[in-house]
């Protein structure tokens, strides 16, 4: 089995790496274990699972490829568009497993998301999940309640956990679950970082709460603070740029 998830492994580096995604393994039922009933998934505990995160790179390298190629007609989120193609792709290079892909953005009927992808991100080891507990104390009124953060130990908060890929039939009893770097260890700064997130998150300064190895393009920047209702327009002037060279 061992020799099964080595090579299952480099393959998906083969696939995603390319594309400014990195992905993390962790077993089901340390996710489980984590979450209440409503969120549980339905495998074995044991099952195979990866935590996918997009880096800054994929923005350059798979989402403006993705959208010159589409007549940008359609009211999906172009972003959701392309996790939709690329994951698809990724599923039909597997064609001798089940796997299951849930989005960032899937939910379920009762409008919970499907899987909570921090949570994910913080069992496999993938980047820290920062939670009102991991604070000793604070000077917060009461009924206040801070929202989680959470940051990756090279890219800060500059980069987006995208999908969980789980392999229904891959059991990996033996894997050696990698905890997370605890990146943001003292007391202050992460007071800091919280406040950051929960009362200025439109500065976008809790990102740099550590100093990233890469941020975000400026063309980035610009896409993610555009509102979603004038993305499209966005979109449309990078298009007509990208198709006269500039």
């Amino acid at each position: 089995m061992e020799s099964k998830y080595k090579l299952l492994e480099a393959r998906l580096n083969h696939i995603l790496s390319p594309l400014g995604f990195e992905f993390y393994p962790f077993k089901v039922g340390w996710y489980n274990e984590k979450v209440g009933e409503a969120y549980v998934l339905p495998y074995n505990s044991d099952t195979l699972a990866f935590s996918i995160i997009s880096t800054p790179d994929m923005f350059e390298k798979t989402f403006k490829p993705f959208i010159f190629e589409q007549d940008l007609s359609g009211t999906q989120d172009p972003i959701d568009q392309c996790m939709i193609h690329h994951f698809n792709l990724v599923k039909q290079e597997f064609p001798e497993e089940e796997i299951e892909v849930i989005h960032d953005f899937e939910m379920t009927f009762s409008r919970r998301p499907k899987v909570l992808l921090q949570t994910a991100g913080h069992v496999s080891g993938a980047a820290y999940y920062y939670r009102q507990n991991d604070l000793k104390e604070n000077t917060w009124p009461q009924n206040k309640k801070m929202l989680g953060v959470i940051i990756h130990p090279k890219y800060g908060g500059w980069f987006a956990f995208r999908t969980v890929v789980i392999f229904k039939n891959i059991k990996c009893p033996d894997l050696e679950q990698q905890l997370p770097e605890d990146c943001v260890p003292t007391q202050e700064l992460r007071k800091e970082l919280f406040e950051r997130f929960n009362f200025h998150w439109q500065d976008w300064s809790f990102r740099d709460i550590i100093a990233p190895v890469k941020r975000y393009s400026e063309e980035q920047k610009l896409y993610f603070q555009t509102l979603p209702k004038d993305r499209h327009e966005l979109l449309v002037k990078m298009k007509k740029k990208h198709m006269c060279g500039d």
